[in-house]
């Protein structure tokens, strides 16, 4: 009798509390109830805002310029332009079947969240462990492929009209530099990132357009359509012809899945979105259409704006983009051009870091990571300890590029796999177990299904292409070491896992059940000292 009526009390208690919320946050507040998670980040994304989170991490104007060297040496501007449409129809294959699921299960946890809700309740913990593993170790590569192509960017601008001479030490410099005050941005400006997300929509947006028209209006001469659509280069050491160009070809399309990666954003903000079981999931497929048009147009517009084939694969500059800009709009447009460039892929790397906190933080929250990540930061409602966590496992990632000719194109292999596995993972669940799936309000109907497997069968072709040698002869120097990378998280997720952690690991944390306790768990210590009391009293 007793139970029942502080059931009630707590009931309504609940109940006035959300009636002085809007309505869509009553819900969005409802379903992360129902999850068994309680709010605690700030909510207060619209859908275009939660849609422009993934459109900055996905930054066409970061992957493509970024990659744009390896994309001409693997394969050249033929595989470069189809390759890009293929890479998108799979893609939004994928983003289809990420949208279903995060429309059932929205939460920050994005994926490895998912993988435990898919599962049944036996292995649902194994399946949330290793999901998370590699969506970290994605989240953490992403990060560093951005801001570490940002650094060479700044690099690379500054070498125009003056003396500077890049070197790596320098690069490391820079990347350091870019990685810190995109640290302090989301440990102080937590405040201003819904703004910088609106401006980096427009900035992104606009700066295509704008550098695409610049480049195509001011060039001297264009290059053919033949060029353009038809022409096969083989810059990798002679991979065409010890394996063949198919080979090449295939190798060359990290350019375009690297660039259209970081989707899931939109699943990692909902706990910060309105009416988030419709908004994160239209958000992610919004990202992909929109990026997929918008960079298929940047690549054609560079492609026919190469003034001479030889100066822009050898240029002094280290990047062909800077070439391409130099010759057609001259030193002082090309700092214009270059500055928009790097504008991107700053903030593509600052929403980066936003989304890998994010991550780690309700990974943290689950006991998959020492507890002490799981700190809010209780006057600006943001996960500070894990945004420096990001930003440190970034730095360290991208310390190879020290010693290593092809650092940069095996960590950008690293985000592509394991944050395509980790989104493979739930997808597949979803097919294996789809009787048991309740929808949420966006769904596929009968192409749910073939749409899945399709996205599956996708992420294990890539997964196996992306690990294979990127340069011949394979050597110290020129080593695709993201085989290493993955090699190192499996072995360490599964490992870990039959050692310890299937001992301890129970999947996503169940905190709203200690509130219906009266327990207030925001504050500190609360929650470990009401723990310590259950487990005083079991043993007495």
């Amino acid at each position: 009798m007793s139970d029942t009526h502080t059931a009630s009390a707590s009931e309504k208690d609940a109940q006035v509390r959300a009636s002085a919320l809007p309505a869509d946050m009553q819900s969005d507040e409802a379903e992360l109830a129902r999850m068994g998670y309680k709010q605690e980040l700030r909510r207060d994304l619209s859908l275009v805002q939660n849609f422009g989170v993934s459109f900055s991490i996905i930054s066409i104007m970061t992957g493509i310029p970024s990659l744009f060297l390896y994309g001409l040496n693997s394969g050249g501007p033929g595989p470069m332009v189809w390759g890009w449409i293929i890479v998108a129809i799979f893609t939004m294959t994928v983003g289809l079947a990420m949208a279903e699921v995060c429309s059932a299960h929205p939460t920050s946890g994005g994926p490895y969240f998912w993988a435990a809700m898919l599962s049944p309740p036996k292995d649902a913990a194994f399946a949330s462990w290793i999901t998370g593993w590699f969506n970290l170790l994605g989240q953490v590569a992403v990060t560093t492929g951005i801001s570490f192509g940002c650094a060479t960017f700044i690099s690379t601008v500054c070498t125009l009209g003056t003396s500077f001479v890049p070197t790596a030490n320098k690069t490391i410099g820079i990347y350091a530099a870019v990685l810190v005050s995109q640290g302090l941005i989301n440990t102080f400006g937590v405040h201003l990132l819904k703004y910088l997300n609106n401006i980096s929509v427009w900035w992104h947006g606009l700066g295509t357009v704008v550098v695409v028209i610049a480049i195509l209006a001011a060039a001297p001469t264009h290059q053919s359509g033949k060029f353009v659509f038809a022409t096969f280069l083989d810059g990798t050491g002679g991979w065409s012809e010890r394996a063949s160009p198919a080979y090449v070809a295939v190798i060359g399309i990290l350019m375009a899945q690297y660039t259209l990666t970081g989707f899931d954003a939109s699943a990692h903000m909902t706990e910060e979105t309105h009416n988030a079981a419709m908004s994160g999931s239209i958000g992610i497929i919004m990202a992909i259409g929109v990026s997929a048009v918008l960079g298929w147009f940047l690549i054609l517009g560079l492609l026919f704006s190469i003034q001479d084939l030889e100066t822009t694969l050898a240029s002094p500059t280290g990047e062909p983009v800077t070439q391409i800009f130099l010759d057609t709009v001259g030193e002082k447009g090309a700092i214009v051009l270059m500055i928009i460039v790097i504008g991107c892929m700053y903030f593509c790397g600052t929403f980066s870091v936003t989304s890998n906190s994010r991550m780690m933080y309700a990974f943290s929250r689950d006991g998959a990571l020492p507890r002490l990540f799981h700190k809010v930061d209780p006057k600006r409602k943001s996960p500070i300890r894990t945004v420096w966590l990001a930003c440190t496992l970034s730095f360290i990632l991208g310390l190879p590029s020290l010693g290593s000719s092809v650092a940069f194109s095996a960590a950008t292999s690293i985000a592509t796999i394991g944050l395509y596995i980790s989104y493979a993972i739930p997808i597949a669940l979803r097919v294996i177990y789809r009787k048991h799936f309740v929808r949420g309000p966006f769904h596929l109907g009968k192409f749910s299904y073939p749409i899945a497997v399709t996205a599956v069968t996708w992420i294990a072709f890539i997964s196996i292409i992306f690990i294979l040698p990127q340069e011949n002869p394979v050597n110290s120097q020129t080593l695709n070491y993201a085989i290493v990378a993955v090699g190192i998280v499996s072995t360490y997720s599964f490992g870990f896992w039959l050692i310890s952690a299937r001992k301890w690991f129970t999947g996503p944390v169940k905190q709203i059940a200690a509130e219906e306790m009266g327990i207030n768990v925001m504050e500190p210590g609360n929650l470990e000292m009401a723990e310590k009391e259950v487990s005083e009293s079991k043993e007495s």
